[in-house]
């Protein structure tokens, strides 16, 4: 079978290379002839473990890229839209790229042609698509099939899913996309047939309760702080029963990135429009912000003030496995710390030059970024954990100590090892650990 992937951004790259290594010819269509010079380069332009040698393997074989839509679509049976949907200013996903590229697809097709929405969209957008393509001279068959990636373990979830969701009522177009997702669906069957819009629901449906658990637990850890409690504690006891399960549990300083934010507020957006108040989605929005401004009024009282302070912090990216800063809450903390007059040095072990740019496209400055993790601890008042890579985890508190001016650490992820601190001479304060 021969596919097109339109979009070799992370949603469409990771599907298309998934799918060229499980033999499928795959096109890969983007209009950033400068990106796609760096992929023919074996170079992926963002990190994700594991995508670069599947790209580089495959690549010439299987996996081919290039800027010409027609040609892409020669004899293609399936073609997949993977563009981006970026937030309006009201919260609603913009859908202008979408519908461009299916308005494209549909006037340079040859044949009958299965049209698949890989993006991430809102309700409604499967009949707007039906809506440009219709009186197209060959027939398109608009599927929904939305993607359940998650960054850092992006290749995993593609290869192993546990479903694949696909929104049609064309029983020629479930058909082809069954054997084309043959290859990730030998154990058992995980294809999930439904309406479209359905299909579109699940998606947010998806990201929003698992956005709610983060929030939730970080607003039990807020009660915990007040009360004298150990989060850690009901974390363990919550997860254990089998009805909540440990997945998503983990109190910290909110979630981020290019997803739960921006789908949450979609999901909220569409459903004001059709007379509904999602009130659990709004609040897990709001519980969000909270966390940050709990650190931050920590800190301010631990360390006396942070005018003058200098603090280190280490990560960057919104979660381990990833270069992804968008919304990561370790830059609304630096923010905090920069206007109430603290100095701030920060590190990642993949994210340092999507953080800069990151910096100066919001206007941050007076950022010292280091890749050197105690290097910046050098004279340091304190020291955040905002993101817990795995690197981070067990530092030499011996070493920490000589280096340091300040004796506070703040584990914004609750993943140090309080004990050997403690013992090193550290004040430690995590999540909801009072």
């Amino acid at each position: 079978m021969k596919i097109a992937v339109i979009g070799t951004g992370y949603v469409g790259l990771v599907a298309g290379a998934c799918f060229a290594d499980s033999g499928t010819h795959v096109t890969c269509v983007d209009v950033n002839q400068a990106r796609l010079d760096e992929l023919k380069a074996g170079k992926v332009p963002f990190f994700e473990p594991g995508l670069e040698a599947m790209v580089t393997r495959n690549h010439r074989e299987r996996l081919h890229f290039t800027t010409d839509l027609a040609t892409a679509l020669n004899g293609c049976s399936v073609a997949f839209i993977a563009v981006g949907t970026p937030p309006n200013d009201d919260g609603s996903a913009d859908l202008s790229h979408v519908l461009d590229v299916a308005k494209d697809v549909a006037h340079l097709a040859t044949d009958d042609i299965i049209l698949v929405l890989k993006s991430t969209v809102p309700l409604g957008t499967n009949q707007k698509v039906r809506d440009v393509v219709r009186g197209c001279a060959h027939k398109v068959s608009v599927v929904s099939n939305p993607e359940f990636l998650k960054e850092g373990a992006a290749l995993g979830d593609f290869l192993k899913p546990d479903r694949v969701v696909i929104g049609t009522d064309d029983d020629h177009a479930f058909e082809m996309l069954s054997r084309l997702y043959a290859p990730f669906n030998r154990q058992r069957d995980r294809l999930q047939r439904m309406s479209p819009v359905s299909a579109e629901i699940v998606k947010y449906s998806a990201n929003a309760l698992l956005a709610t658990k983060i929030s939730f637990m970080n607003e039990i850890a807020l009660l915990c702080d007040q009360a004298g409690a150990d989060v850690e504690d009901v974390r363990l006891a919550l997860g254990s029963d089998r009805r909540i399960g440990y997945e998503f549990l983990y109190p910290g300083l909110g979630f981020g990135g290019s997803c739960f934010p921006k789908d949450l507020r979609a999901l909220v957006h569409t459903a004001t429009e059709l007379g509904i108040k999602l009130q659990v989605t709004q609040a897990a929005i709001d519980a969000n912000r909270e966390p940050v401004k709990a650190l931050l009024g920590h800190m301010e009282r631990d360390l006396g003030a942070l005018k003058g302070k200098t603090i280190a912090v280490w990560g960057l990216a919104f979660k381990p496995g990833t270069d992804d800063v968008r919304e990561a809450p370790a830059f609304t903390l630096i923010e905090g710390l920069l206007k109430r007059g603290a100095k701030v040095r920060a590190t990642d072990p993949q994210a340092l030059t999507t953080a800069k740019a990151r910096f100066e496209f919001l206007g941050i400055e007076g950022v010292e970024l280091n890749s050197d993790s105690l290097a910046i601890c050098e004279g340091a008042d304190a020291l955040v954990l905002a993101t817990e890579w795995s690197a981070y985890r067990s530092p030499d508190a011996g070493k920490l100590a000589r280096l340091m001016t300040g004796r506070h650490i703040f584990d914004g992820r609750n993943a140090l090892i309080k004990g050997e601190l403690v013992d090193a001479g550290f004040i430690y304060r995590g999540v909801g650990r009072s």
